[in-house]
């Protein structure tokens, strides 16, 4: 006869296989300290499967063994750049209201955003990247320049051209902050603004009515610097974040940064907008 124990290592083995069969989130039902059937969650076509498992594990192996925690794994959404689907992009909105972390494609990487609104979705980044909140230097992507007054200070028509020129782009652009910015960032006296040129980054921005913070993704391979395949970052990102947007593989290079907050501008970063233009 078996142990609780050593039916707690072959459900973990169970488990590992079929959350890889499915990449979805898998949940379990307790039932008088038995796991009668394991379900899973956002599946494809709207599918549930039902998996019968006849074993005794210890209730409190069970948080252990699939690691939730009392939270789902992330969501893995597919979403068209050339036509991107409202309901697929109003699910990510409500999980960016909601406080939640995504993995969207931009025109350069992928990136790691939440609503600029949210407090504790800023502070789960921060955490993330390991960062001070207040000493962040996250991007505000929006939805095209109209939203620059919001966190901007007034520039000049120079400034201006060159930011209609380049917008939408793959570019961030270094700007004066003004009054009005989060109470999470009011010591910083510049900010980020990015205007990527794909349609799911821009209609996600604008359903949900104002920019998200943002920062790149970084891989631990040296050779290969930012994630490209969407399956291989929901992979490693899935506990770390609510959702991941497949938006096709992205660049491995990140934006071009240009500092437009002196005089002249400054090319902080060479990236895959052209500096020349300027």
């Amino acid at each position: 006869m078996s142990s609780p124990y050593a039916d707690a290592i072959n459900a973990v083995m169970l488990y590992f296989l079929y959350t890889f069969k499915t990449r979805t989130a898998v949940a379990y039902t307790k039932m008088n300290d038995k796991l009668p059937v394991v379900h899973t969650r956002h599946m494809p076509e709207a599918i549930h499967l039902y998996l019968y498992i006849n074993i005794t594990i210890p209730t409190d192996l069970l948080p252990l063994i699939f690691n939730l925690k009392g939270k789902q794994m992330a969501q893995f959404i597919k979403i068209y750049p050339e036509n991107p689907n409202e309901k697929e992009i109003a699910k990510i909105v409500r999980i960016l209201r909601d406080g939640g972390l995504i993995i969207y494609p931009t025109d350069t990487v992928y990136g790691l955003g939440c609503d600029i609104t949210n407090s504790r979705a800023l502070e789960r980044i921060a955490k993330i990247k390991g960062i001070k909140l207040e000493k962040a230097n996250f991007s505000f992507v929006c939805s095209g320049l109209s939203n620059l007054s919001d966190y901007v200070k007034q520039i000049d028509t120079a400034t201006f051209k060159i930011l209609k020129r380049s917008l939408p782009g793959a570019y961030t652009f270094i700007l004066p902050g003004n009054n009005n910015l989060p109470k999470e960032f009011k010591k910083k006296n510049t900010v980020g603004i990015r205007v990527p040129d794909n349609n799911i980054a821009l209609e996600i921005v604008r359903q949900l009515g104002n920019p998200i913070v943002s920062t790149s993704i970084h891989d631990d391979d040296e050779v290969l610097e930012y994630s490209t395949d969407p399956e291989l970052i929901f992979e490693k990102w899935q506990n770390l974040v609510d959702a991941v947007i497949d938006g096709g593989y992205g660049d491995n290079t990140p934006s071009t940064i240009i500092d437009l907050s002196g005089d002249e501008p400054v090319v902080v970063r060479e990236g895959k907008g052209d500096p020349d233009v300027f």
